[in-house]
């Protein structure tokens, strides 16, 4: 096989996983115009069309997906060989690129790693927030952080976290207008802050458990994000009740600004796990932050707040 075949499928491989010219583009370090050029020699070299092209996206045709199916785990054997390579090093090296959703990184990510490049001076963090459920080999991720529960089976977690509480919340003026809610029911009549999942676009329903038996609530109200921290501020406005993470309302509530309400019903969530694909080795520096996230997990969980 000549070089410019190698190369031209690695960068089949990336405009089809990124189902775009301009972010493939990107992350080979060519222009688009190259890249597409590139492909077009490619596909008149193999007789065959690779990829269908539209004016706002690019997706591989039957044939690019056969091509795919073999040059996946091909490309995947010759980086899991590079990696065995990095291993004989002194320390290890490279990008370690990471999904995560903002609530992870905030609390069990970026905690640890000013300590894990300090420790490793030759490994860079690349690390992308992200809300949805993210397909790490189609975007090319060494690892992702989600909670235990969303973790794919076919994937290896490594748990990072602490089991994680929700609780709801509202601001004194805001209780002072609406009676608390006794139970879960009573929030049918109460102003509830919505949550929109970004990957299935609906609302998040309020979960809750009645002797250990868990159950959902789909509230309604005037407001609806897609962020935390607008949740955040719009409690503390008095807009109505929200539902948050345990850590994220705790100073609010030490301080007064914040009551919680309903703490018996609120639930814990498995805690962060870091996962990442079955490899026959995994990559020196994502076994190092592994060994980082994994070490500073007892410090974790004893800095969970306490019921």
């Amino acid at each position: 096989m000549r070089r410019d075949d190698l190369n031209d499928l690695a960068a089949f491989v990336a405009v089809a996983d990124a189902r775009s010219f301009t972010r493939a583009a990107a992350q080979l370090g060519l222009s688009p115009s190259a890249l597409s050029h590139a492909m077009r020699t490619l596909e008149a070299r193999l007789g065959v069309r690779l990829l269908a092209r539209t004016t706002r996206s690019v997706r591989a045709t039957d044939a690019g997906e056969r091509l795919l199916r073999t040059l996946r785990p091909a490309f995947e054997d010759i980086g899991a060989g590079l990696a065995a390579l990095d291993g004989l090093r002194d320390r290890p090296a490279g990008t370690v690129r990471v999904t995560t959703p903002r609530h992870a990184a905030a609390t069990v990510l970026w905690p640890a790693l000013p300590g894990f490049l300090a420790a490793y001076p030759d490994v860079r963090a690349e690390v992308s927030v992200d809300e949805g459920l993210t397909d790490i080999v189609a975007g090319r991720y060494d690892a992702g952080i989600r909670f235990g529960g969303n973790v794919a089976r076919d994937m290896v977690a490594v748990r990072v976290g602490p089991d994680v509480r929700t609780v709801v919340v509202g601001s004194p003026d805001y209780l002072a207008r609406h009676p608390a809610p006794d139970v879960p029911g009573d929030l049918a009549g109460h102003r509830c802050i919505g949550y929109r999942l970004a990957t299935s676009g609906t609302l998040w329903p309020w979960e809750f458990t009645d002797a250990g038996r868990p159950f959902q609530v789909r509230v309604d109200g005037p407001l609806v994000f897609n962020d935390g921290g607008l949740i955040r501020a719009a409690a503390l406005a008095g807009e109505g009740l929200a539902y948050m993470f345990e850590d994220e309302a705790a100073d609010d509530a030490a301080a007064g600004r914040l009551v919680r309400v309903l703490a018996p019903w609120c639930p814990l969530f498995p805690g962060y796990h870091l996962y990442h694909p079955s490899r026959r080795q995994t990559p020196p520096a994502l076994a190092a932050l592994i060994g980082t996230l994994r070490a500073r997990l007892p410090l974790l969980a004893e800095h969970t707040l306490p019921q």
